[in-house]
């Protein structure tokens, strides 16, 4: 890329001569466009690039985040060509097509385009990064596109499908992902569920629609499109996975759910990973959905979630008490399962008798009673939860309180010598009292049998190798709650997108933690019928760090970024 670029970014004054000279100097040693390194570097923004090069070459700029761009013109430009010159196809007009181009002096990727698809190109200007997360928003990643490769070679050979009745219980990796001796569909399968694993996945979706076949793998929270076999595999597949999990392939009228265990060797070593299975019936086919279920994932101590010093402590002091009852609250994903767990193996001593209902167990522990709840036999947490205080139990997990027969018996399990852990869908820790007491709970049995109430979330954490500090305002610190004496000394990070980290710039999760003790103060409150609010604001007095507290926190530590937090949190 010309010089005049670098002159153009001093003139503008979003470069200095020193910053130009380390750019040439890293060039001149590395190669690369000089675009791409200063931003590399960190001495330029993406955008300001881009809106440079569109004064340069007098090219109009378009913002992709505000792009529709239909499937058929995608297609018109192959996943290949759109990353090895970082282009985007926008619209077609009659015989002109519009790219996005993170380089427009790049003749060779125009003259190819126009060569492949016969229309006039006409280029417009958009930043690299944008373009990189449209083309694996739009075709997927480079992982993606060997993906696809193998698919398509697979696909080839599929002719009438025969299915191998057989169920994989141990499995290589790498045996996984080649399956030389099985037949394709197997292969197919296999190549999926190794995939998933070697990227950190936590969930596989299979999705039929009307002319398309996709699978979407869920990574840190986020579902990213990974694959769109060929729509006439839909069927073989899915009757793979069922036969797998033991469903029943004839049934496609009713969802199901099965569950699938392999044994793998991984990095040199045998692991044991599960897939629960579930399929529902769409319009298009059955959607099937597993969850990975990988039990070396989960945290070994309470210490590795993320709590803050003062909430750890809590949290302690209250699982170390020999009755009364441990909440953890939040929405779907937010991982209070991981928590509970966390809990009970920190618990699990042959000196206790631990006993939990779930729906359903995700992860056996050994010296642990589960019980998998099944309310089409009227085995309800309730009818459970009753039955486990005729066992002798010391410490009682149930999954879930979702009415009041169950809250009421947990209440009463708390009160007579238990310590009871379970889990409420509330925002925050203040809110479930009221939750419990519109249940019909009285507030003098809430105020004495609640220890403590921990309400969650998850946030995405930076990704370590292309984590880059990022300048950001003092007042928009303060905006999102970081005192004024605080923020003009705070640092602020995020990812560039790096190959380790899929270019989502995160990788792997955190915990957010609120911790409200039950102490007598706030007892007080309860049986005095105090609002949410007023709860609140005495637990803060009392030391309470919030879930946007929390979340500034790590912010503070450079784990997470502002809209990750922002996105979880609001300010009370």
């Amino acid at each position: 890329m010309s010089v005049r670029l670098g002159d153009l970014l001093i003139k503008q004054g979003l470069l200095t001569t020193d910053q130009l000279q380390e750019g040439l100097r890293y060039q001149r040693h590395h190669g690369g466009r000089l675009g791409s390194i200063l931003i590399q570097l960190g001495h330029v923004s993406d955008d300001s690039i881009a809106t440079v090069l569109s004064q340069q070459y007098d090219l109009p700029s378009v913002n992709l985040t505000e792009a529709s761009i239909d499937s058929d013109v995608i297609r018109l430009i192959p996943i290949e060509t759109a990353i090895r010159y970082q282009v985007l196809p926008l619209k077609r007009v009659g015989t002109t097509l519009t790219i996005a181009i993170a380089d427009p002096t790049n003749v060779l990727a125009l003259d190819e385009i126009k060569f492949m698809t016969g229309y006039q190109v006409e280029p417009v200007v958009a930043a690299e990064g944008a373009i990189r997360k449209a083309i694996e928003e739009y075709y997927g990643t480079e992982q993606t596109l060997e993906l696809q490769r193998v698919y398509d070679e697979l696909a080839a050979e599929v002719g009438e499908f025969e299915l191998d009745m057989t169920r994989e219980d141990d499995l290589d990796l790498a045996e996984l992902q080649t399956g030389n001796t099985e037949a394709p569909i197997i292969k197919l399968v296999n190549i999926t569920l190794a995939e998933s694993i070697r990227r950190g996945a936590s969930d596989i979706h299979l999705e039929p629609y009307e002319k398309e076949f996709r699978i979407r793998f869920r990574i840190d929270g986020v579902l990213y499109h990974v694959m769109s076999p060929p729509i006439r595999l839909k069927d073989a597949i899915i009757s793979r996975l069922k036969i797998m999990a033991n469903l029943d392939i004839s049934e496609r009228r009713l969802p199901q759910d099965g569950r699938i265990k392999i044994r793998i060797n991984y990095s040199g070593r045998q692991k044991e990973i599960d897939f629960r299975v579930s399929s529902l019936p769409t319009l298009f086919g059955e959607k099937v959905v597993l969850r990975i279920l990988d039990r070396e994932k989960l945290p070994r101590s309470l210490s590795e979630l993320g709590f803050e010093p003062e909430s750890y402590k809590a949290f302690e002091r209250a699982i170390a008490r020999p009755y009364g009852m441990v909440l953890v609250t939040g929405p779907t994903g937010s991982g209070k399962t991981s928590t509970l767990y966390t809990c009970l193996n920190r618990l699990n001593t042959e000196q206790v008798n631990i006993m939990t209902a779930e729906d359903p167990v995700e992860f056996n522990f050994r010296g642990i009673n589960q019980v998998q709840t099944n309310e089409h036999i009227g085995l309800t947490f309730a009818n459970a939860l009753r039955s486990f205080l005729r066992q002798d139990p010391n410490i009682v997990m149930v999954g879930e309180i979702r009415d009041l027969e169950t809250a009421e018996i947990a209440v009463k399990a708390a009160l007579t010598g238990h310590l009871v852990l379970s889990t409420l869908h509330t925002n925050d820790a203040p809110s479930t009292v009221s939750r419990l007491l519109n249940m019909g709970i009285e507030p003098f049995l809430v105020a004495n049998s609640v220890n403590l109430i921990c309400a969650q979330r998850l946030v995405r954490v930076i990704c370590k190798e292309c984590k880059q500090q990022v300048e950001t305002p003092v007042q928009a610190l303060i905006d999102i709650g970081f005192p004024p004496s605080l923020a003009k000394n705070v640092r602020i990070y995020q990812g560039t997108g790096c190959q380790r980290c899929n270019d989502s710039g995160y990788k792997g999760r955190v915990g957010l933690f609120e911790v409200m003790e039950v102490t007598p103060s706030i007892q007080n409150l309860i049986l005095n019928g105090a609002s949410t609010a007023e709860i609140r604001e005495k637990a803060k007095e009392e030391g309470m760090v919030t879930l946007r507290e929390s979340g500034l926190e790590k912010i503070r530590a450079g784990i997470t970024t502002i809209d990750e937090v922002m996105r979880e949190t609001s300010v009370h």
